[in-house]
């Protein structure tokens, strides 16, 4: 069986959708840099700020800084922003904190935002949402489409598929950030990633 092809599908909602109104939860500005230069020509894109599994109110801040940064300098879109609120990841995910990297943790974390999104796109009146997350070679695209397709029906609101590391997705993230001198971190954002990613540093030779 063919994988579904999750590319394909946003570059074909788009072009048939112009004009309509995106919110776009983003992860931080080096991400959501790549993923704003393929929607922000096509739909009205406003991007949600709302990360509450980053594991201090300091990288919070950061990070926030980078993205409102990045969208003055490149005008693609407005910001929806949220209150720094880690109850709500830990609630999320208790009884997950010695999951591995990637499993279960994660889908919890991943569905709490993309719920949040949702939620956010039917209150203010948004045609579609969607999220940067996918933008990562480490992030399972599938999943999180699962999770954004299954929200669609609970809100009512278009789901916008993505697989935005395809095309070179990532690799061209990475390089505006370094146009734009984006602030990029070496883990996800959460206390057990961090500690996973400074655990690979003391291990290495």
């Amino acid at each position: 069986m063919n994988a579904t092809n999750f590319d394909k599908q946003m570059q074909e909602i788009l072009q048939n959708n112009e004009g309509k109104r995106l919110l776009l939860h983003s992860c931080c500005a080096p991400c959501s840099s790549y993923c704003l230069f393929e929607v922000a020509p096509h739909m009205q894109t406003s991007v949600l700020y709302y990360n509450p599994n980053l594991d201090s109110e300091e990288e919070y801040l950061h990070r926030k800084r980078e993205q409102i940064r990045l969208l003055k300098e490149t005008g693609l879109a407005d910001l929806v922003d949220c209150d720094y609120s880690p109850e709500e990841y830990y609630a999320a995910v208790r009884g997950l904190e010695n999951e591995k990297e990637g499993g279960a943790r994660c889908e919890k974390c991943f569905a709490l935002r993309l719920s949040r999104t949702a939620e956010e796109a039917k209150r203010r009146g948004y045609d579609f949402f969607a999220t940067t997350l996918t933008v990562s070679p480490l992030k399972n695209a599938a999943l999180i489409n699962e999770i954004g397709i299954r929200l669609e029906e609970e809100y009512g609101v278009r789901y916008l598929p993505t697989d935005f590391k395809k095309r070179g997705g990532y690799l061209i993230s990475v390089e505006n950030s370094k146009k734009y001198g984006l602030y990029r971190q070496n883990y996800c954002g959460c206390v057990f990633s961090k500690r996973e990613a400074t655990a690979r540093e003391e291990a290495r030779p």
